[in-house]
């Protein structure tokens, strides 16, 4: 042990003269630990929570999307070997979107309407994997059966307001009939619910419905054709480029979105509300940094006899810095490893217990979510040591300009 070592670590073990001293080395401990606990926590649950939704969104959306400028796309088988052939593209579909009403015998409302191929959609969304009842296949039935109804798949929280269940029989309203003087007669397709599915996310499951591709056009009167594709990336952090290159392949007519781009939004707004959370926490840090510095601002007051005593001796004003600086070290290496250990533990227990429940009707999940980085941990301890050492410099500085004669005198 070095010579200020020891003299750091007999300041910190002596408790005759010093009990209130020790008492606000400990609230700075405590402070610390506090700062770095809650940093840790919250970020956790905003990376968690950003992850989950992140998925969410991407198990009902695809990576990437491509449409024309000009209106649906006529020729897509064309595009399809060419999109495949890609690297790293692992699977495409085709789609129809539209806006109509949906009706049961108990309540009526408006959805989005998804024409989808049952061969090829599994390939790139999630929904085979949030059936909650019947299967995604089933809406190939009303291509092999002339007199049944088209089948229909729709969401748990739609299902419960309409009040149906699978095999029960629902009506779809379109604009697309025929003109008459007295206006569009809306156009009524009866279908038979062949799946519901789950995916957590209350806008999804109250407003959305799938239909097969042959069903959504002859629906909504718009021929061979598609409104786009739907393509599944195998790294989701590279479909930007994937989109811009495949932008370039498939021509001027053609314009590619990927998942980042049409939620742009919602990410921005969660990423800034993570480092608003990160700046408001990291406050609690400084609140103990200072009483850090008064803490040891008090200790050499306390000790300015002792400090004179020891330059007489020929330690030198480096020597004396260092002392405190060991001395705050300590009190802010201290309170950030049990803030560590004691957010670590709490992040477990969220995650393994669940003890906070959340609306699912204003929450895309039921459970708080809980996501560790170990780069956030890691930002965070720095952090914290940093903000403490740097509140040790001033109350060190004070303590190694102290005139040994000055302060033997009087």
């Amino acid at each position: 042990m070095g010579f200020e070592s020891f003299i750091c670590s007999r300041y910190l073990k002596s408790r005759r003269k010093q009990g209130f001293i020790s008492l606000i080395s400990l609230i700075s401990i405590v402070g610390v630990a506090l700062g770095v606990t809650a940093l840790i926590v919250v970020l956790a649950v905003m990376t968690g929570f950003t992850e989950e939704l992140r998925n969410k969104i991407l198990g009902v959306n695809s990576h990437v999307i491509v449409q024309r400028l000009t209106g649906s796309i006529h020729d897509y088988q064309k595009l399809l070997p060419v999109i495949l052939n890609r690297e790293g593209v692992i699977g495409v579909t085709p789609y129809i979107y539209a806006q109509t009403m949906i009706s049961s015998g108990a309540d009526s409302t408006g959805i989005v309407l998804r024409g989808i191929d049952p061969k090829t959609a599994s390939s790139v969304l999630s929904l085979s994997r949030q059936m909650q009842s019947g299967s995604l296949q089933e809406l190939n039935s009303d291509s092999t059966h002339k007199h049944k109804r088209p089948g229909i798949i729709i969401g748990k929280q739609l299902a419960r307001k309409l009040r149906v269940d699978c095999h029960d029989k629902i009506r779809l309203l379109a604009s697309s009939g025929p003109l008459t003087p007295m206006g569009v007669i809306p156009k009524i397709l009866s279908c038979e619910v062949v799946g519901i599915f789950d995916t957590g996310m209350y806008e999804y499951d109250s407003s959305l419905a799938y239909v097969s591709l042959t069903t959504a056009r002859n629906f909504l009167n718009i021929g061979n054709e598609v409104h786009g594709l739907e393509l599944k990336i195998s790294d989701i952090y590279q479909a930007g480029e994937i989109a811009h290159s495949l932008m370039k392949v498939l021509g001027p007519g053609y314009v590619t979105k990927d998942w980042m781009m049409m939620n742009k939004n919602l990410f921005s707004a969660l990423k800034l509300e993570k480092t608003g959370m990160f700046i408001a926490l990291v406050l609690i840090v400084l609140v103990a940094a200072f009483n850090i510095i008064s803490t040891l601002i008090m200790v050499v007051m306390e000790k300015t006899k002792d400090i004179a005593i020891l330059k007489s001796m020929g330690a030198t004003s480096r020597s004396i810095m260092r002392i405190f600086i060991y001395e705050g070290l300590i009190i802010g290496l201290s309170g950030t490893f049990f803030g560590v250990g004691g957010g670590l533990g709490i992040c477990r227990l969220l995650s393994r217990y669940h003890f906070i429940k959340l609306p699912s009707d204003v929450y895309p999940m039921t459970t708080l979510p809980i996501k560790i980085l170990p780069l956030d941990v890691t930002v965070i301890a720095v952090s914290a040591v940093l903000i403490t050492f740097l509140a040790t410099l001033y109350p060190s500085w004070q303590a190694s300009r102290v005139n040994p004669a000055e302060a033997l005198r009087y």
